[in-house]
């Protein structure tokens, strides 16, 4: 009888256990327990994975697997229970909230003849007066688009306030003698919650919302007018508003401060 090598051994266990990980019939189980279990079964492509937290960090370091494996169907089940029972203790703050977007008017005409150098300045420079006035009336950027962006919040006065004081801070601003313009829309709804992300038909009425406002403007959408105080705020109703893929009926409204 011959003594095996600890090497050699390592190697066979290794080996034995890959072809386990990638038993067929292990992984039918694996992916049954998946579909079972509460929080997204889709767990681990990449709107589901595009958020900061830990759990979604985790969630990408597990997809980036791209072979079949019983150790990455059960990882991936974890984190979808973990995500849904934390956002579960959330979704009372969440079960609706008001879209902010953001855009400056006419960026792309002038990065176009001012350049890089001069553009990337802007957009720090507007990141800068903006997002402090978001983050502190207790919203949350969910993303950067370009010259603009997305946040949330739970309250939609918070949501206004925060508008109007952005696009105060940014036409404060000038950069290679350029003034920026910055508009905003807002919409309150139910959108479905992926990840770090939002998705769903009210994400895209307040997207739409926003592209209808001229610079410096606030618009917000009835559901948004609803809640505001008379008293501080002074909303005139904008006519002939029409954009694809927004209800028919949807009322959108010019809002001040008073």
């Amino acid at each position: 009888m011959t003594d095996e090598a600890p090497g050699g051994r390592r190697s066979r266990l290794g080996q034995a256990l890959r072809e386990v990980d990638r038993r067929e019939s292990l992984l039918r189980t694996a992916r049954f327990v998946r579909r079972l279990a509460p929080g997204d079964s889709e767990m681990g492509d990449p709107l589901s994975t595009a958020g900061r937290l830990p759990s979604h960090r985790l969630a990408r370091a597990l997809a980036d697997n791209p072979e079949p494996s019983v150790l990455r169907e059960l990882g991936l089940t974890a984190v979808q229970v973990w995500q849904a029972f934390t956002d579960s203790r959330r979704a009372t703050e969440t079960a609706e909230i008001t879209i902010l977007f953001t855009d400056l008017v006419g960026f792309s005409t002038w990065a176009l003849e001012a350049g890089d150098d001069a553009a990337l300045r802007l957009l720090r420079e507007v990141g800068r007066v903006s997002e402090p006035e978001i983050t502190r009336r207790g919203g949350r950027v969910v993303k950067r688009l370009g010259d603009g962006l997305m946040a949330v919040f739970a309250e939609p006065e918070a949501g206004v306030e925060a508008a109007v004081e952005a696009c105060a801070r940014v036409a404060e601003l000038e950069i290679s003698g350029h003034r920026p313009s910055l508009r905003a829309g807002l919409h309150a709804g139910t959108p479905r919650k992926l990840g770090h992300d939002y998705l769903g038909v009210d994400v895209n009425v307040a997207a739409r919302v926003a592209d209808a406002a001229g610079g410096g403007q606030v618009l917000i959408s009835a559901p948004v007018r609803e809640a505001l105080d008379p008293e501080r705020f002074e909303v005139r109703r904008k006519r002939w508003f029409r954009a694809k893929g927004t209800p028919r009926d949807l009322e959108i409204f010019a809002v001040e401060p008073r």
